[in-house]
């Protein structure tokens, strides 16, 4: 939760309760809500056959020593079913690229100038699962572009509630938090028919002083027309190929960060 130095501490705790005490009656009308609210993001997002949106994150890491120290990067997202994708990201640390053509998956460093292919012949949910469990690789926010979204966000959730609205980005929002055994994440799905997250947080409750990890979506689009060219990889003359294990960590944080906690 953000520091709010011009609000009392005390205030400050009024004023969460009262959020919680002012929305549905019980806390099995809250489940039911935020239940319901997940379903429908859920279900939007799987019937769209092509999406494409900009991200910033936030990844927090802690320090031997207690420190917490934040890490910031941006990019953008193309997906078009069954099984096309390109990610780009930039941080302070990396510049990089993941792109599925629907036969393999290419992982690029722009400044190291290398680039790693894998197979990537099953369908869209295997691509994310085989990259996630066997190469430590992830989409931003892939679960929500699974098949079933609603089922991977609420698979071992042991409480939900629907707090109310929000805004993000100047976007009216449905403001929902869960919690299982190690995290607590809160998710806002905007409001009316098109129901799209706008932005995750998660804070892991099994890494001392609670570090979090965060995304917003931004420009959000549907029914996009991508060139015939936008999933194919086209390295440069002189990039190098090499083997997954010879490309150095792409991620947000850097290896020499002094972490006691990532997402």
């Amino acid at each position: 939760m953000k520091r709010r130095d011009w609000l009392p501490i005390g205030a400050v705790a009024g004023l969460v309760l009262s959020v919680v005490m002012t929305g549905p009656s019980t806390a099995d009308d809250q489940a039911r809500e935020a239940d319901a609210i997940v379903k429908a993001m859920s279900d939007y997002l799987a019937s769209q056959k092509t999406i494409a949106f900009d991200f910033d994150t936030e990844i927090e890491v802690v320090t031997p020593l207690n420190q917490k120290l934040q890490f910031n990067s941006s990019g953008n997202v193309n997906i078009s079913r069954p099984s096309n994708f390109r990610v780009q990201r930039t941080g302070g640390y990396v510049d990089a690229e993941l792109i599925d053509d629907g036969k393999t998956v290419t992982l690029f460093g722009k400044r190291i100038n290398k680039y790693a292919q894998l197979d990537a012949s099953g369908s869209f949910d295997q691509v994310i699962d085989d990259l996630r469990n066997k190469y430590s690789v992830d989409l931003p926010a892939a679960d929500f572009f699974v098949s079933n979204p609603y089922h991977v966000l609420l698979e071992d959730v042991i409480e939900g509630k629907h707090i109310g609205r929000g805004v993000i980005d100047g976007v009216e929002c449905e403001h929902l938090a869960f919690r299982n055994s190690d995290a607590d994440w809160q998710l806002w799905v905007r409001v009316g028919d098109k129901p799209i997250p706008c932005k995750y947080l998660i804070t892991s409750k099994a890494v001392g002083e609670a570090p979090q990890y965060s995304i917003r979506f931004k420009n959000w689009k549907t029914d996009v027309s991508f060139a015939p060219d936008a999933f194919t990889f086209k390295p440069p003359a002189d990039a190098q190929k090499v083997d997954l294990g010879q490309l150095p960590n792409l991620d947000e944080v850097p290896d020499s960060a002094p972490v006691g906690g990532q997402k």
